[in-house]
């Protein structure tokens, strides 16, 4: 048993994502075994994302300020999802069966549960909706205009 280093790997969510990495992992030996055409992009954007989703939650972990513990989380929550479209794009393509995405598609619903309690943990927005921070967050950069190469 190897000794944990960091709060990040004892997080029930760091770990079940490094689970859908090696589930992942022999996914993509399969389908190479296969040799599907027109397959790279979709795999490539899948590793990218799964290993985003890790990083990102690593990451958030170690941040002190809550608002941006919740941002990396919800950007871990973001590739999460984006490891799903993928997977339905792998299906759509008929690289694989929805039955053997299936498993995967279980455990990404796991891992967006998770990761949006730790949003909702973190952020710290009093009360407000994600809507209204949403919303005031976009108006607040709609309002800088340039004023003759200044900021208004």
């Amino acid at each position: 048993m190897s000794t944990t280093l960091f709060d990040h790997e004892k997080l029930d969510v760091y770990q079940l994502e490094l689970e859908f990495i090696s589930w992942l992992t022999d996914l993509f030996e399969e389908l190479r075994e296969k040799k599907t055409p027109r397959l790279t992009e979709a795999l490539d954007q899948l590793d990218r994302a799964s290993l985003s989703q890790l990083l990102n939650t690593a990451e958030g972990n170690g941040k002190r300020i809550s608002q941006l513990r919740a941002r990396f989380f919800d950007d871990a929550r973001g590739s999460t999802t984006e490891c799903a479209a993928c997977l339905d794009a792998l299906v759509a393509k008929r690289a694989c069966s929805p039955k053997r995405i299936e498993q995967g598609k279980a455990m990404l619903a796991r891992i967006v549960s998770m990761l949006t309690k730790l949003v909702d943990r973190f952020d710290d927005t009093s009360g407000m909706t994600r809507a209204q921070g949403s919303r005031t967050s976009s108006s607040r950069r709609t309002r800088t205009k340039w004023n003759g190469g200044e900021h208004a």
